[in-house]
């Protein structure tokens, strides 16, 4: 399989004369299974036209901050939501500065701000810019917020001059990409969630469910496919594409996601179950529709197996982390959970607000440990599960680097 098979690499274009390489990245990034999307600034289309990079990548050229074909006239953050890894090459000296300093005045420094997805750059200027005390604190400041760097490499130059500031050739650039996505705090670690709601049939035609729409499960498979590990998806009914590098399997019952989970639990290190398992299910199931007779309808319901808590008992035992999705006192029903249940972590949300609650692209969640509660993470599902994710690998891992916020191990 292509090493960036699946991955969305939205690539930025800026102004330089190393902009004619990017056609060819365009098409190398392809090659090794990438969606690519490209966004030019408009010094970028001086040195190489949108057509090329459209007719290149098979999908449409972004060059508007204010787009009216946009969805919502928001395409940045379209964009920002969409891309798995952002690569600038050529990022030039002006807009590394940009971007620095917070400014947002085009459509590729405004997604730069706005997207959750990591950033590589691959600077390229002339020698004397590159080496500049200006330059040089830019990417000191770029690179303390995270951003990474390919690059420059050193050589003749453009304008003459020989010396670093050279971009990068294609194949090290597709190589930088790739790496993005390689040895995350979670490699080698097998990570088996469950998502989505469940439904159980009351005859061939009805059945008792809820509205969970996998949004925030799904997410948190993505997030531990990006942080390295081997991850295995155990989908109720929902209609989301399957996250790049995740294994997926699909149930509709409650009693289905049991046997899915539990034949697969002594493979794997950590248990997610994010999914919203219906607590009962009907004793009998109708062979036939169930015709309107009367005023009322009586139903006999039974409870179905208990999910999180079979994984919690297993021995040998995954890290189990448990969700507690609740309409009222959040953190006493969560705490009550993580110990009925001996779970390692709870994450609590309250579904009742409609902001972030069911079918949102938004969160709003607490950790719940038995050392106590960490401060609240929100914001997209995307970028709540990468601080989730984040978290668990730090307990799995007290070694790798404690994420901001972080109850004590």
């Amino acid at each position: 399989m292509p090493h960036l098979a699946h991955k969305q690499v939205l690539l930025g274009i800026t102004g330089g004369i190393a902009a004619y390489k990017s056609a060819e990245l365009v098409r190398r990034l392809r090659d090794a299974g990438a969606t690519v999307r490209v966004v030019m600034t408009p010094a970028a289309c001086e040195f190489i036209t949108p057509l090329t990079l459209q007719a290149l990548s098979g999908q449409p050229v972004h060059l508007d901050l204010l787009d009216p074909a946009a969805e919502a006239a928001m395409g940045h953050i379209e964009l920002a939501r969409w891309a798995d890894v952002v690569l600038v090459a050529p990022a030039s000296a002006d807009f590394m500065a940009r971007v620095a300093a917070g400014i947002a005045d085009d459509l590729l420094s405004t997604l730069c701000l706005a997207t959750q997805a990591p950033l590589l750059f691959a600077p390229a200027m002339n020698q004397a810019m590159w080496s500049n005390a200006a330059t040089q604190q830019n990417l000191k400041t770029l690179a303390s917020r995270g951003v990474r760097f390919a690059g420059p490499a050193e050589g003749a130059q453009a304008c003459g001059d020989t010396g670093p500031g050279r971009m990068l050739e294609v194949p090290d650039l597709v190589s930088a990409a790739i790496g993005v996505f390689a040895g995350g705090p979670l490699t080698g670690v097998r990570v088996m969630l469950t998502a989505g709601p469940t439904r159980e049939a009351i005859d061939p035609v009805r059945y008792i469910s809820n509205s969970s729409s996998g949004k925030m499960g799904f997410a948190l498979a993505a997030a531990a496919a990006e942080a390295g590990a081997n991850v295995t998806l155990v989908a109720g009914p929902v209609s989301l594409p399957t996250p790049a590098g995740v294994s997926r399997i699909d149930v509709v019952t409650a009693a289905e996601m049991h046997t899915a989970v539990m034949t697969r639990v002594a493979d794997c290190d950590v248990f997610i179950g994010c999914a919203a398992v219906a607590d009962y299910r009907a004793a009998d199931i109708a062979p036939q529709k169930i015709k309107k007779t009367g005023e009322t309808l009586a139903l006999h319901l039974v409870r179905n197996p208990d999910i999180i808590a079979a994984v919690a008992a297993h021995r040998p035992r995954p890290f189990t982390v448990g969700f507690a999705a609740e309409t009222n006192d959040l953190l006493v029903h969560a705490r009550q959970k993580l110990e009925r249940k001996g779970l390692d972590l709870v994450i609590a949300n309250d579904v009742s607000r409609s902001d972030i609650g069911f079918g949102s692209d938004h969160n709003e969640v607490q950790v719940v440990s038995i050392r106590g509660e960490r401060a609240p993470l929100a914001g997209t599902k995307r970028a709540v599960a990468r601080a989730l994710i984040a978290e668990i690998s730090h307990r799995l891992r007290p070694d790798a680097a404690q994420p901001a916020g972080a109850l004590p191990t």
